[in-house]
């Protein structure tokens, strides 16, 4: 029975990590090939932005029911750094965890600072389109621990978009090598997020 119950468990842990490994065998694109929003215009960006839709090589579909909508706040600093806030609904708490985006080298494109600390080797950022006031589209890469992590994010000002910023955010992602499976709306909720500070 003992050995029985040690084999389902490897068997099942075997599972788990051939699931880890399908979820990042899609390789994150060059980077030639992800769009950078031309003439980017940093405070027009600034401002609060809900999360409408999310896309990387470690999401599925099947998390699509735990996904809940959060807001991300971008504050302009005088070296045009971004102080970054997110707001988030993590159980019953509400939850915020900040950090600093670092222009790179592109207007556009920043870095994450002070980088080791979050145990990461690269962190890199990419506005890839937006018309500032309605949507953007932005690309989101860190490597840790050898592997590299990719996500896409569609931003809204507002909690609903038009149904074709959605369908050109799907054509994107496709575009840099993910699949449906990829994709997630996350659910609105009602409270957390609509704080203001």
């Amino acid at each position: 029975m003992a050995v029985s119950l040690l084999w389902t468990g490897l068997v099942l842990l075997g599972m788990l990590q051939a699931q880890a490994q399908t979820r990042l065998q899609i390789p994150p694109p060059d980077l030639s090939r992800v769009p950078l929003q031309a003439n980017f215009l940093p405070r027009e960006f600034g401002g609060t932005w809900y999360v409408v839709g999310l896309a990387g090589n470690a999401f599925t579909k099947a998390e699509q029911k735990q996904s809940k909508m959060y807001t991300t706040t971008y504050k302009l600093q005088e070296d045009n750094s971004y102080r970054v806030t997110s707001t988030l609904v993590r159980g019953s708490q509400c939850d915020k965890f900040e950090r600093t985006f670092v222009p790179n080298s592109q207007p556009g494109q920043f870095t994450l600072d002070n980088i080791l600390s979050y145990g990461l080797q690269d962190y890199i950022v990419r506005v890839m389109r937006t018309n500032y006031d309605e949507f953007a589209m932005v690309y989101f890469k860190k490597t840790k621990d050898n592997n590299d992590y990719f996500k896409m994010t569609l931003y809204g000002r507002s909690e609903q978009l038009r149904p074709e910023l959605k369908k050109n955010f799907i054509n994107l992602v496709k575009s840099l090598g993910l699949t449906d499976n990829n994709i997630i709306f996350p659910a609105r909720v009602g409270e957390c997020i609509h704080v203001k500070d």
